[in-house]
This record gives structure tokens, sequence and C-alpha cells, in this order.
């Protein structure tokens, strides 16, 4: 199992590209500021390109999470420690037949958009209670995490080598 170093490099910057567009005024920009308590002066007081490096960073570490969400052939790795040099002969033969199985965009993406049904939206849902935030704020921020990484996960799991990119799972 090599690890496509590009593809979750390229997936880093859908959460920027997705939040240009998703908390742009004329989208839902108003609406989240005025739900999460934040004003123009206050948006201005921050260091913008510290956030946009801190932003790809840390959403580097989302794509790297997304791929064992997406890719079924980690858990077979994992299954054998690790280490395919260990492996048993029924390893390389399963890895031979299903290595590439459900390897496509549609698979990722929709491994990544349950993610974001059932893991974030729960955890955004419950930190919002308890700062007293509305369901507005909550489904703002759901929608834009859900979307952005069932976009990643597509992109992570469709390009598993640098020389190819799958839309939809081969038969």
């Amino acid at each position: 199992m090599q690890i496509n170093f590009l593809a979750i490099l390229v997936a880093a910057l859908i959460p920027l590209i997705m939040g240009f567009i998703w908390y742009n005024p004329k989208v839902f920009g108003n609406i989240w500021m005025r739900e999460s308590g934040l004003t123009e002066e206050k948006m201005k007081g921050a260091n913008m390109g510290v956030v946009f490096i801190l932003s790809i960073i840390l959403s580097f570490l989302i794509g790297m999470f997304l791929q064992f969400v997406t890719i079924h052939q980690f858990g077979a790795l994992g299954m054998i420690g690790g280490d395919e040099t260990l492996a048993k002969p029924s390893y390389t033969a399963f890895m031979n037949d299903y290595g590439k199985a459900y390897r496509s965009f549609g698979h990722g993406a929709l491994h990544s958009f349950m993610t974001g049904i059932f893991f974030v939206f729960p955890l955004i849902a419950i930190n919002a209670m308890f700062e007293r935030k509305s369901w507005k704020y909550v489904f703002i921020n759901t929608g834009f995490w859900t979307i952005t990484i069932t976009l990643m996960g597509g992109i992570i799991c469709g390009w598993y080598a640098t020389d190819g990119f799958n839309w939809v799972t081969q038969k």
C-alpha cells in the first residue's frame, strides 16, 4: 500500500477552496458570522497567513485520516501488522485480486459523506449545544465539512497512483 501524498496535498486544498465559496457573504458568510457571534472587526484581527498555513497542515491531517475511511485495503494491511514482507501468501493473493477494488472517487466520496453525517455532524452539534449556538450554525458548519470531506475522500480514494485517477469503481 503506497500513500499518494500528492493526492492528500491536493485534497488538503479543498477546505480553503470550499471555504472561500461556502463562507462567502453571498452564500452563507453573513449568516455564519451572525450565528458565530463574529463581526467584521473581529475578522480583521487575525493573521490570515498563519490561519491559511495552519489550515492546510490540519487539512493534510484530515486527508491522512480519510485514507483509512475510504481505502479498505488499509484494513487488510492492518490485519498483517502493517508489514507486507511478513504476510502470508494469502495476503498477496488477496491484494492481487482486490488491491484496486472500490478505489474510485465515487466510493471515497460515499464513505466520506457518511463520515460527515455520522461523525462530523454529531461532533459539531454537541459542541454547538454547549456553546449555546443555533441549529443554523450547526447545519452551516456541518454542511461545509460534509461536502468538503466528501470531495477530499473522493480525491484520495480515486487517485491511488500518481499516473491514474478513477471516477467510478472498475468492474
